[in-house]
């Protein structure tokens, strides 16, 4: 069966998992029938498909119409027969236990086709045991969605022992269709990729605090605003059910060991009913203040200690080859709000120091948790997961790029340039990825300060998405958007990177190639240039960022007169506009942006790092930037830099920060 032949979804389930499924099903344009095993449950489950997407129609993401048309392919059943027996592919969303699991499958091998394929969104069950509880193991996956489902990106896409390779790609597919980004979990292993990471850092939050090693505040505090995770642990274990999590614990260690057992503070409170926000206690009290971080408390022992843990983790994943490190990033990144995955984390840190963490609480305690990997080992002695690819030596990438030019100057400047002149820089799907691998290789590069990102030749920076051979690819709505979401990604990880950015703009500088500018930092622009998001000129519209980020550098009133006219614009009207840092001749832009990118890559980089984070942070929520530029402005103080400045200060000369 290929994609294209599934028109039919039945989702078994109409939870809060179920009915999250069974919706972008339906606003993916297939039928959907969602069945639960009373009348008040899927009625239920249907209201709240009804309700959400009467808020998305309200937020103007979808048109009135849109959102009844998929409430119409929505129906809603208890009969088991009715609800699959035509069913292209049936997605189990229901309980997490086995008993119910196997009940419900042994019901609907009775009526289902004979070629359906059957998908379960279990977090942590055996994905080969389930598909053995029918006639069908090969045509038997994992499709495990993320709570909740509409706004989570991720699917997990498990394979189980028997599962057809052909099933894999049918799912990764539909998930696509869906809307969502596909991790393949190659090889049947508990807790899949994200829950194998993120239920033992909860263990270790709960071990830390239960051993008196810290309060609840402090390891919060810690993963929160040192670490930069979107939640401290027990601030997520309260999120997400205690329970929830001691159970997933329990099973892994079941299947796994005795590294997985849950701590004594997570039992205690399971024993007490108290399990979090569900329960109006948990290890906050969310009946009086409920979590609230502090933005100092944070303790590097404490740091060193969870991604000690999740380090380990990786590296059997990558050991038992149910992943390779980066898809588990991804997953990680995707599924758990990660500012970036456990293993650029660990890379940053430093493997060495995380496996001598590991060793020393193994000396001291002997407990499985902390037995270091034979691939931690390995990885340590290579230098990091991540050293085989981005090791960079001498001023010239060892990368070959097609499309790009990299290089770091000895003076820390990583220069990337687009390299295809003859096509006015037009930005291509290959082109994204080796930005995506540039991105990866400057950050991990420790020589490198600053980017400086220009186009080649003297006719543009970039000229924008390369449309032929977009269209050449077909204009299949499904992967068009596949192909926003991987510019939008991309460009997100330019603007993230924890150095300062620089465009050096010459020529032309239009739709895809000014939503690449805009993600940058610092703008220089030669007399010549011309600027647009010309989108509207081809009846389409800005795809990778333009709507979002043009509006934040120039207003929202010139970022829609831009857009909306889908006109060029000269360089001085940008840098009124607001657009551009400073304008110079055209024969000048080469010295003068690599000179303004090379002062930036002199200065204190983690004064830099740690400055643009707040930035970001307080876009969205003021309270959230301040928290975060307090925590900083605090361990900046303990650096060497702020020494070396100090110092330099003092004696009035300019001080060479080394980023201690």
């Amino acid at each position: 069966m290929r994609l294209a032949d599934v028109d039919l979804v039945t989702v078994l389930g109409a939870g809060n998992m179920g009915h999250g499924i069974a919706e972008l099903a339906a606003l993916a344009g297939y039928e959907v029938r969602m069945r639960d095993i009373t009348e008040e449950f899927v009625h239920n489950g249907y209201e709240r498909i009804e309700w959400s997407l009467g808020k998305l129609a309200e937020k103007d993401r979808l048109t009135d119409a849109e959102a009844e048309a998929a409430l119409d392919r929505v129906t809603p059943l208890v009969d088991v027969e009715a609800a699959v027996e035509d069913a292209d592919v049936v997605i189990e969303a229901v309980p997490e236990t086995l008993e119910i699991k196997t009940d419900v499958y042994t019901e609907i091998e009775r009526y289902a086709p004979e070629d359906a394929v059957f998908a379960s969104n279990t977090s942590s069950i055996s994905i080969t045991d389930l598909s053995e509880l029918t006639d069908r193991p090969a045509r038997f996956c994992g499709m495990h969605f993320f709570n909740p489902p509409v706004r989570m990106e991720l699917v997990e896409v498990i394979a189980g022992a028997h599962t057809d390779p052909d099933v894999l790609e049918l799912i990764e597919g539909l998930a696509e269709s869906f809307g969502k980004t596909p991790v393949r979990v190659r090889k049947d292993s508990p807790g899949f990729i994200v829950n194998r990471v993120l239920m033992p850092l909860l263990n270790e939050a709960a071990w830390i605090v239960n051993d008196g090693g810290a309060t609840m505040a402090a390891v919060d505090s810690t993963a929160k605003f040192d670490i930069g995770l979107p939640m401290g642990p027990f601030e997520l274990a309260d999120r997400i059910g205690i329970d929830v999590a001691y159970h997933v614990l329990k099973y892994l260690q079941e299947e796994l060991g005795d590294a997985y057992r849950p701590s004594p503070l997570i039992v205690e409170r399971v024993e007490a009913d108290e399990l979090g926000k569900k329960s109006d206690v948990g290890f906050y009290d969310y009946e009086n203040d409920g979590a609230t971080i502090p933005a100092d408390a944070g303790d590097d022992t404490i740091r060193h200690r969870l991604l000690a843990v999740m380090a380990n983790e990786v590296a059997g994943l990558i050991e038992r080859d149910v992943a390779d490190v980066e898809a588990i990033d991804e997953a990680v990144t995707l599924g758990a709000g990660f500012p970036q995955g456990p293993a650029r984390l660990a890379d940053e840190a430093g493997v060495g120091m995380v496996l001598e963490v590991l060793r020393d609480r193994y000396e001291k305690t002997g407990a499985d948790r902390y037995r270091p990997t034979d691939e931690l080992i390995e990885t340590a002695d290579r230098g990091g997961f991540y050293a085989d690819a981005d090791d960079v030596t001498g001023s010239v990438s060892r990368t070959n790029y097609e499309t790009l030019d990299v290089r770091v100057t000895d003076e820390g400047v990583g220069r990337v340039t687009i390299d295809r002149p003859h096509r006015m820089n037009t930005i291509t799907e290959d082109l994204l990825t080796e930005f995506d691998a540039a991105i990866d290789e400057l950050a991990a590069n420790e020589n490198a300060r600053a980017v400086l990102v220009t186009g080649a030749g003297d006719r543009a920076f970039s000229a924008g998405a390369d449309v032929q051979s977009i269209a050449a690819s077909g204009a299949d709505p499904i992967e068009i958007t596949e192909l926003s979401k991987r510019g939008q990604e991309t460009l997100g990880r330019l603007e993230r990177i924890g150095m300062p950015v620089v465009a050096g703009i010459n020529g032309y500088c239009l739709g895809g190639g000014m939503e690449l500018a805009a993600a940058a930092d610092i703008w220089i622009a030669s007399v010549g240039s011309e600027f647009g998001q010309t989108e509207h000129n081809l009846g389409i519209m800005p795809g990778w960022g333009g709507t979002q980020r043009l509006p934040r550098i120039v207003g929202e009133g010139q970022a829609k007169e831009i857009i909306f006219t889908a006109d060029r614009y000269d360089a001085e009207t940008m840098a009124e506009y607001g657009f551009l840092n400073e304008v110079v001749d055209s024969g000048d832009l080469e010295d003068r942006s690599l000179a303004f990118a090379t002062d930036l890559a002199a200065g204190p980089p983690i004064a830099q790092r740690y400055t643009k984070r707040a930035i970001h942070a307080g876009r969205t929520d003021a309270e959230a930037g301040l928290a975060v530029e307090a925590q900083a402005f605090g361990q900046l103080m303990s650096t060497e830099d702020v020494m070396t400045g100090m110092t330099a200060f003092m004696s009035d000369e300019e001080p060479e920060f080394e980023g201690e």
